[in-house]
């Protein structure tokens, strides 16, 4: 039986959350924003998931503007913000997700009238953004700052709340975004309480729908919208809503939410388990170990062997694992993230990412070191 352990990259679909999508895909078919009965009851089904979403992290209802997914929500929160904001600097942390740098390198493309500055923050060795350079990014005409909440290969979680406050405190006006689509679900989010502005989910890694995600916006924030021709969701987004989809992503928060403690709890003990095995092995480097990470993420390199030809052999075993971020899987270039934590271009090339989920169990992290010694005995690796 094969065993997945890469749930960073997506969830099964919880069978609770199917079974509240299907009558959304085999019956009920009116359209949100229509005005007859077969209108209002989806609509209903629509503002029902966006209060869902809301309590999971503790934002109001009408502050979410639901997105086909994470990419989408980053690229509004970026691009959004900026265009109507007076043209000068942003900034965004080094080790954040490939939907957030490219949007972010789009704005200061010499092709556009309206040419920004970005700033890049740096991190230290074990992935942490610290305040210090933080503030040395920070400039009287940055309008945006972004941070991800919890990096999806390492694992790190950032101190967003500190992070939020300095910014604040140097500049009030800035506004500041953070992609939190890893830590919700595996760690409590709360948006008021952090102060931030933006904040992007996700839907299909907490056991929802992929296709399904939204942009937490705090109410005073302007953003223009970057899909227009229907005024959906508040203006922000146009596009007849992905009903099903989004229905599955509320019932999903509110598993997340119920199941929170212990998701956290199960993942915990198998991160635990097999980082000590992990440390009994010769040449094996795990990273971010020292500081605060996802209970269920575990990155490490083998020297000796390349993260892709390790994730080969480990498929051939009947494990799925990743060399990284889903979205790059294609790429050969070591890890961005394990760069700018000055991580070895080749140490980063044999990187892989272990990410558990709720039906994993002891047995496959026993199975899978068993396998790990397996192919370090193939490769004569010692």
């Amino acid at each position: 039986m094969p065993v997945y352990l890469d749930h960073n990259a997506t969830t099964p679909l919880h069978p609770e959350v199917l079974e509240a999508m299907m009558p959304y895909i085999t019956g009920v078919y009116g359209n949100p924003s229509s005005v007859h009965r077969y209108g209002r009851l989806t609509r209903d089904a629509l503002e029902q998931a966006r209060t869902q979403v809301a309590r999971l992290v503790n934002a109001e209802a009408n502050q979410i503007v639901f997105t086909s997914g994470g990419t989408e929500a980053n690229n509004l929160a970026i691009k959004g913000c900026l265009a109507n904001q007076s043209v000068s600097r942003f900034a965004v942390s080094e080790i954040e997700h490939a939907s957030l740098l490219e949007p972010s390198r789009t704005m200061t493309s010499s092709k556009l009238t309206r040419q920004w500055q970005l700033d890049m923050i740096p991190v230290n060795t074990q992935g942490q953004l610290e305040v210090d350079n933080l503030l040395a990014c920070l400039h009287t005409d940055t309008r945006l700052v972004s941070v991800m909440s919890a990096n999806n290969e390492t694992g790190v979680i950032q101190d967003i709340k500190t992070l939020v406050a300095t910014t604040k405190v140097n500049n009030a006006d800035t506004v500041f975004h953070s992609d939190a689509c890893q830590m919700v679900g595996k760690q409590p989010v709360n948006f008021a309480e952090l102060g931030l502005d933006l904040m992007s989910l996700s839907s299909h890694k907490i056991y929802g729908p992929q296709g399904a995600g939204a942009l937490v916006v705090n109410r005073s924030i302007d953003l223009a919208p970057q899909i227009v021709g229907g005024g959906q969701e508040k203006q922000l987004r146009s596009g007849t809503e992905n009903l099903a989809a989004l229905v599955g992503f509320g019932r999903a928060a509110e598993l997340a939410e119920q199941m929170l403690s212990t998701r956290q709890k199960a993942a915990s003990e198998l991160q635990v388990q097999l980082e000590q095995q992990l440390q009994l092995m010769q040449g094996v480097e795990i990273f971010s170990q020292s500081v605060s990470r996802l209970p269920n993420t575990l990155q490490f390199a083998m020297q000796g062997i390349d993260g892709e030809a390790l994730l080969m052999e480990l498929d051939r075993k009947g494990f799925a694992v990743s060399s990284g971020s889903a979205c790059d899987s294609t790429k050969t270039e070591p890890s961005h993230v394990l760069l700018a934590m000055s991580v070895p271009a080749e140490t980063a090339r044999g990187a892989i990412r272990v990410s558990f989920g709720e039906h994993n169990t002891d047995e496959d992290v026993s199975q899978f070191v068993e396998a790990l010694e397996n192919i370090r005995q193939q490769y004569n690796l010692g």
